[in-house]
């Protein structure tokens, strides 16, 4: 268990921050962007060089291209056309205080992955130039328009990493539809494309025939993969009046989107002719809106700012979804309707889920996992756990299911002793005499804590809590020293060991080592709660949480941690078959690793003693006597990706049975953090977030590709820690091929001490 924030007593507002793009607008002046801000508008964009520049380039080229033919040469002369340095007449940009409301739009008749060498060298001058002019200004975004269809995506991707370092602050967002071709009108203009040498016919034949949904997706993979994950490049993505599968828009939510651009071609007339958005894309909105750093919206060619006034958009009424007449659809004459639709839908964003208002801003980071073995933790860290609206009202009912089971069985030995070892604070105590009170049967209750400032805390709540009222046990000790209750006739044994020893991927809190240890204590007939849990794995796609661990100091070190973390931002590779009843629905492929029960059968403990000892034969295969080897585990699963895509690293979670009653009629309680499972077993719990194994080298799966996740819990008696590795294959003309692998991770480094 490892949160670092606490339910805020009501959720944040909704924040939407608009842009105007306008295709035919060159330069926006100090004038224009007044006017925007006054209509509501939060950014605008802007071109960073001039008519002007685009001829003289032009011309460059023309002149270039006589030279070629007059020299009878087929060879390109070494140096290229050079482009000058830019002038006043070239660009109107100049430094201002207000640039931080613009986005610069580099030229978009440039072409940057053009097969002809000549124009692909133009094209980065020119692309060079004016992004270093525009960091100059003050502007920090900067959109360029991604690969024309048939270029070179590698050549255009080093383009972008060169000009990645012209600028400290610089940010670069390649403008790219959801699929197919962009809806953004471009100004008439004369592209550089068209000085090129004609691409052979059997290369475009060839291209066209290997067209995909997941094409363009591919093209940004190579992009952001060869310019190192930067985290100064992000996408501007365009979302289209034809949504793509409901697959690849979690694909594109998994990926750093810093602009969503709605062109006026995806946006639908009402009944009273007023742009709205279709269900799926207000939806599609909705979930972007929920990220930590959600995307700005940027409005295209959806009117102009230099006709418009604010006066008439004032004085216009505010449009809704719902609004319908009887009235044929027209366009509206309120000339930011778009504008006024959005606000109306940041407005009237549907709540979140109390996961994700418990962890408001800590969504995708990055936390070393707890060892409260070895560290004494915080009371405000105590707190976090006991705001969980589920976890202790489920563990209450556990404990009266086993008060109402054992009743009989102890009916001589009535008080039943419960105790809570690991008590925190209290509230599996406090929790456990309220299961007393409702069942009506009395209980011997004992707190076990080894804090010692927890400690203290527990014995005035013994003192002053009117519900324990000096009946609670409270103990100093490690349980797994502890030598047991002390009843009337000497040290007995427990009828009920509780305890919440569990984190995010179920034992790697060293919940078994811990309940091995106290073991001894427990009666024949003895229940423990937790009975049992099972850890939990997936592959996933999350380039923000890769970017966030490449742009870290270290080594090898950082790879080799399992974070817990609230993941968020993600695409799942691997996917269950829909149901009929449920098509659109995807349900991750989350797969078991290993399990553990409580009470262990005593021949294990009695084996692991004699080890111990040096008394049992060999030595622990990783070090030590081999006294915790019952505790290893290991697995191989295997998940199929049904589409192309990066594993970047391994989800875990957890499912854990709190009790299960004796009687096959008996009440079974459950607690999960599985996506899968945990809707049905226990919503909207809060306690544990995921846990991510990453790999330093991510993966590239195909589609119909196969990964084969290995993974190890090691022990040298000492530690536990985790190994971990992801193959990718593929079945090629009916054979099984391996296609590569990921680097061995292991936490031994960053082992949890025993």
């Amino acid at each position: 268990m490892n949160i670092g924030a606490s339910l805020p007593p009501e959720e944040p507002a909704t924040i939407f921050y608009i842009g105007h793009h306008e295709t035919d607008q060159r330069h926006v002046s100090n004038e224009v962007l007044s006017q925007a801000e006054d209509l509501g508008y939060d950014f605008v964009t802007t071109s960073i060089t001039t008519p002007t520049f685009h001829t003289a380039v032009v011309s460059l080229i023309q002149d270039y291209q006589d030279l070629l033919q007059r020299a009878c040469s087929t060879q390109v002369p070494s140096p290229g056309p050079l482009v000058p340095p830019l002038t006043p007449q070239d660009s109107t940009l100049t430094p201002e205080d207000s640039d931080t409301s613009r986005i610069a739009i580099a030229s978009e008749w440039i072409d940057l992955g053009s097969t002809d060498p000549v124009v692909a060298y133009v094209s980065r001058q020119v692309f060079n130039l004016e992004v270093a002019y525009a960091a100059f200004c003050g502007v920090s975004n900067v959109i360029v328009h991604g690969p024309a269809e048939g270029g070179d995506v590698v050549q255009y991707a080093r383009a972008i990493q060169e000009a990645l370092g012209l600028g400290p602050y610089l940010q670069l967002h390649v403008l790219m539809p959801m699929h197919g071709e962009l809806e953004t009108e471009y100004p008439d203009g004369r592209h550089l494309s068209e000085f090129a040498d004609a691409v052979p016919e059997e290369t475009l034949e060839d291209e066209s025939e290997d067209q995909g949904e997941y094409d363009v997706w591919e093209t940004w993979n190579t992009i952001r993969t060869l310019c190192s994950y930067s985290q100064k490049l992000s996408i501007a993505l365009e979302v289209q009046r034809q949504l793509p599968s409901l697959d690849l828009q979690t694909r594109w939510y998994s990926e750093p989107v810093r602009l969503l651009v709605f062109p006026r071609t995806t946006f639908l007339r009402n009944a009273k002719g007023y742009p709205v958005l279709s269900k799926p894309h207000q939806q599609l909105l909705s979930q972007f809106a929920r990220l930590r750093f959600a995307p700005w919206m940027l409005l295209s060619d959806v009117g102009t700012l230099t006709t418009t006034t604010s006066e008439s958009a004032r004085s216009s009424p505010e449009p809704t979804p719902a609004e319908a007449s009887d009235k044929p659809k027209e366009k509206p004459k309120d000339p930011v309707s778009h504008l006024r639709y959005l606000r109306h839908l940041q407005q009237t964003q549907p709540s979140r889920p109390p996961i994700e208002r418990f962890g408001q801003g800590y969504q995708d980071y990055l936390q070393s996992p707890l060892q409260p073995l070895t560290d004494n933790l915080e009371s405000v860290t105590y707190e976090v756990f006991e705001k969980d609206p589920v976890k202790y009202e489920w563990y209450e009912r556990a404990i009266a299911a086993a008060l109402r089971d054992l009743k009989d069985t102890v009916q001589d030995t009535i008080p039943i002793v419960v105790a809570v070892v690991g008590a925190g604070r209290g509230p599996l105590v406090t929790r456990a005499l309220q299961a007393s009170q409702s069942t009506g049967i009395t209980i011997d209750c004992w707190a076990v804590e080894k804090n010692p400032n927890a400690y203290v805390l527990l014995q005035r709540r013994n003192a002053t809590d009117p519900l324990w009222n000096n009946s609670v046990h409270v103990e100093k000790s490690d349980m797994r020293h502890w030598p047991g209750p002390v009843l009337k006739h000497g040290l007995g044994k427990v009828d009920i060991l509780v305890s919440e020893l569990l984190g995010s991927f179920a034992d790697n809190e060293l919940s078994p080592e811990c309940l091995d240890g106290v073991q001894n204590h427990l009666s024949d007939h003895g229940v423990s709660i937790p009975q049992s849990y099972t850890a939990h794995l997936t592959p996933i796609a999350s380039p923000r949480l890769h970017s966030d661990l490449l742009s870290r100091g270290g080594g090898q070190e950082k790879w080799d941690i399992p974070y817990v973390v609230l993941l968020h931002q993600l695409d799942y590779l691997s996917l269950l078959p829909p149901t009929p009843s449920s098509s659109e629905t995807r349900t991750p492929n989350v797969q078991q690793a290993w399990s553990f029960a409580h009470p262990i059968p005593h021949h294990h403990l009695s084996h692991a003693h004699l080890r111990a000892g040096g008394g049992a034969g060999a030595p622990g295969w990783v070090g030590g006597d081999g006294s915790n080897e019952h505790n290893a585990r290991s697995c191989t699963l295997r998940f199929t990706c049904q589409k192309r895509g990066v594993c970047h690293g391994l989800a875990g979670y957890f499912e854990t049975v709190l009790y299960a009653g004796a009687k096959a009629e008996g009440e079974k309680v459950e607690l999960s953090t599985n996506p899968v499972t945990m809707e049905g077993k226990s919503k909207d719990m809060i306690s544990w977030f995921p846990i991510c194994f990453p790999l330093k080298t991510p993966v590239y799966v195909p589609e119909g590709g196969e990964l084969v996740v290995s993974m190890w819990r090691q022990t040298d008696d000492r530690s536990v820690w985790y190994e971990w590795v992801v193959e990718v294959w593929h079945t090629v003309g009916g054979k099984k091929r391996k296609l590569g692998m990921s680097e061995m991770g292991t936490s031994r480094k960053n082992a949890c001490l025993m």
